[in-house]
């Protein structure tokens, strides 16, 4: 037995001997299986330009909000991590944002960037684990130097580590109006051994809140619209693009709403809506009325193209202005808050519920909704299934929690299978491994409970890992 977290073989696995010896076997099942990633946000050009890495703060600690937000709130300052922005701009260099970190890794203990940052250096980088577990102030210009030394390795690119992680699908999240060049040179590249995937994300243009959202409908209705103009010719255009992005090889459209609200408005109503909108003169509560009934016009265009829609809900971003202000959106001040799914996807469910082919994946970040709302849906609709837990909620306990949640109701066949919704492309196996540990720990419990017989839990492993999304995401 090594004294190694990251490689200790029964990480994540349950305590009790007998149940964790179920779950080894589980586990052996789905272990070497590939990685099937249909949602997340790591840019294709990076992988079709084979672009090298940068040094380890911009790669591991400046992007990711997980890691900032935490030493942020023991009193570092977003600059001192290299955090982009007007102020974050003039920051400290980059070694010294590593120190910065260095010094607060032991806040990481217990939790999931914690776990999946330890898998990272040891598993990805070769670190030794005395090293990963003494990083301080004072060792981190050791770290530093062996993590840069990693990344100058040739063969240390995007490419050869897309084929070392056994990734075989891998979701992008794509603006509506974005060419999709980087697919569709993955595409045609033969040598390429797995699957880069476009995902139509039409948030800005359909949220009239958002700063520049009558500048991107101008330039929408403008490149797309077929010479259409209005309301009608909004429409198309979105229609026309998604039928673009699905030629490229698209198989889902997401919604990052703020709340799961949906109306079907009639035509006059909406094209009234509408023209307010590009007046600048719609309230508050006519831009929340004009988005919802778009997110049901989304769904009727996913009944008709076969795009899988998935709809992640319940953050309130960018809590804090101020930080906000000095350096933009994404780092590290979103919160979630309650949601209502029942009601406010009625009327989408209404009409489109049991649509033959229509996949409707719902997220979210209130745990309350999985067992009150969430799994109640899914166990009768044919449409709808559970969205993985997801961002502050994709952490071990989190998940098992989840499980218990929604199983007793709606069954294992009605999730959508592990999302890692992630821009920190080095993490992508270390979180599939987690979800994979977690799923073996669950059925094991199940098992040795005499819930379940072992022989199905074999088989329920293998669906959860690679059946589930393969099935929702129509792969």
């Amino acid at each position: 037995m090594t004294d190694s977290i990251a490689a200790n073989p029964d990480r994540l696995l349950p305590a009790d001997p007998g149940t964790r010896a179920i779950a080894r076997e589980l586990l052996a099942d789905v272990e070497g299986l590939p990685i099937l990633s249909p949602h997340g946000h790591v840019p294709a050009e990076m992988i079709a330009e084979d672009t090298p890495f940068p040094d380890p703060t911009a790669l591991l600690v400046s992007p990711d909000h997980y890691v900032t937000r935490l030493v942020h709130a023991a009193g570092t300052p977003l600059s001192g991590l290299r955090v982009g922005g007007t102020e974050g701009s003039a920051s400290v260099d980059s070694r010294t944002a590593w120190r910065n970190f260095a010094a607060a890794w032991p806040l990481f203990d217990g939790t999931a960037s914690g776990y999946w940052l330890r898998s990272e250096f040891e598993h990805v980088f070769g670190l030794p684990s005395e090293m990963v577990e003494t990083l301080s102030a004072d060792t981190a210009d050791a770290v530093y130097d062996a993590i840069s030394a990693r990344l100058a390795e040739p063969s240390f690119r995007p490419r050869q580590l897309f084929a070392d992680f056994n990734i075989e699908v891998l979701a992008t999240t794509d603006d509506p109006l974005d060419p999709l060049e980087a697919h569709a040179l993955l595409a045609k590249d033969e040598s390429f051994p797995g699957r880069v995937l476009p995902t139509f994300r039409p948030d800005p243009y359909i949220n009239v809140a958002h700063p520049e959202w009558a500048e991107r409908v101008d330039r929408l209705t403008a490149e797309a619209a077929d010479g259409v103009d209005g309301y009608a010719g909004y429409l198309r255009a979105l229609t026309n693009r998604r039928r673009y992005f699905v030629e490229h090889g698209a198989v889902s459209a997401d919604h990052g709403v703020r709340t799961p609200l949906t109306l079907k408005l009639d035509r006059a109503e909406a094209e009234g809506l509408f023209a307010k909108a590009r007046r600048g003169e719609a309230t508050a509560a006519e831009r929340d009325a004009f988005e919802a009934h778009m997110i049901y016009e989304m769904a009727r265009m996913s009944v008709e193209d076969g795009l899988v829609m998935t709809i992640h809900p319940g953050s309130f971003r960018n809590h804090h202005a101020p930080t906000f202000e000095a350096y933009g959106a994404d780092t590290g001040h979103d919160i979630p808050f309650a949601i209502d799914y029942t009601e406010g996807i009625r009327p989408l469910l209404a009409d489109f519920g049991t649509a033959e082919g229509f996949h409707l994946v719902l997220f979210t970040l209130d745990e309350t909704v999985f067992s009150r709302e969430l799994a109640p849906l899914a166990g009768f609709y044919p449409s709808v299934f559970i969205g993985a837990p997801w961002w502050f909620l994709d952490a071990p306990d989190a998940m098992l929690r989840f499980r218990s949640a929604v199983t007793e109701t709606a069954g294992f066949s009605r999730s959508s299978g592990f999302i890692d919704d992630t821009r920190a492309f080095c993490s992508i196996p270390a979180r599939h491994d987690a979800s994979r540990r977690v799923e073996a720990s669950f059925l094991a419990r199940l098992v040795a409970e005499h819930r379940i017989t072992e022989a199905r839990a074999h088989e329920i492993i293998v669906d959860l890992v690679d059946g589930a999304p393969r099935r929702v995401f129509k792969l």
